[in-house]
């Protein structure tokens, strides 16, 4: 399959290293600084303890996306309606696009902007950036697809790559289950810069989380969204299946880079008002993570 990444951060680069070792044809769509660490250097892939130096196409030209079949698109939500529109002239009628992002709402934001198919999925990796061509991995890496007519085909193809992938009839509900395990450790990580193991064992913080939970599940209630499985199990298992990763905020603040949270508890709090139901523990992660971001502008 010729594969394009429309965003090759710690996620789109862990998927693309996957596909390229399993015989795919990829290209790694960037910033200039990282093509060209890319061009020069490969990608250097860290899993297991091991580095594997991979030879990648890379570029930093949305046209890149000409005649593939897939587009991973794994930009930061707040760029998806500016990555959309550049990529758009040059997608294919029949290219599929797969929204892999944070959040409950980019899948439907980018097929409002694309005629092409696009489909959402729900990623669970643990993954960072060591340097702009090195991609580290610190654990699962599985997703969830949503029910369409080419979602078999596309589970196989990643399943043969060595990444886990089922399809869900209950998109929204398993990405509401993605949403809450965000809204859950995300701030604190970020507030705290600490890993998820050492972060779980907080004075106190099972009862901060247990409270985040509540409330995102409060709000997913009154939307009529079915969360599946065991939501409270599922954030307690994180710290034991991604002891040593830091969250995307904690890296987005670290970079001072702008951080996703307008669309994790930020949601749950713009839900929160519409609804009038009371999240103090969603707003106050909130607010607070948006002070650091004011600390770092100023």
């Amino acid at each position: 399959m010729k594969i394009s990444v429309m965003g090759a951060g710690a996620v789109g680069s862990f998927y693309g290293a996957m596909l390229v070792q399993a015989g795919h044809d990829v290209t790694l769509i960037g910033r200039p600084g990282q093509v060209s660490a890319l061009r020069e250097h490969g990608l250097q892939f860290e899993k297991g303890g091991a580095v594997t130096r991979l030879a990648v196409q890379a570029s930093a030209d949305p046209s890149a996306v000409s005649a593939s079949d897939i587009v991973i698109f794994s930009v930061k939500s707040s760029d998806t309606e500016e990555a959309a529109k550049a990529m758009a002239p040059f997608l294919s009628p029949d290219t599929l696009v797969l929204s892999f992002q944070n959040g409950v709402e980019n899948a439907e934001r980018l097929q409002q902007l694309l005629p092409q198919t696009v489909i959402a999925a729900v990623v669970y990796v643990a993954t960072d950036m060591v340097a702009p061509n090195h991609v580290r991995h610190h654990g699962r890496g599985e997703l969830v697809l949503a029910a369409s007519a080419r979602s078999p085909e596309l589970a196989a193809m990643f399943t043969a790559a060595g990444i886990p992938t089922e399809v869900s009839e209950n998109t929204t509900g398993a990405l509401w289950a993605k949403l809450i395990l965000n809204c859950a450790y995300n701030a604190l990580s970020a507030i705290t810069q600490l890993p998820y193991g050492t972060l779980a064992q907080g004075k106190e913080i099972d009862g901060v989380l247990q409270d985040v939970v509540q409330e995102c599940l409060s709000i997913a209630a009154a939307l009529g969204v079915s969360v599946p499985g065991d939501t409270w199990h599922a954030v307690r298992h994180v710290p034991l299946t991604m002891p040593s990763q830091r969250s995307s905020t904690a890296q987005d603040l670290a970079r001072q880079k702008p951080s996703e949270i307008d669309y994790l508890n930020g949601y749950i709090v713009r839900k929160g008002r519409e609804l009038n139901i009371q999240v103090p523990v969603n707003r106050a992660l909130y607010a607070l993570v948006k002070l650091v971001e004011m600390k770092k502008e100023a």
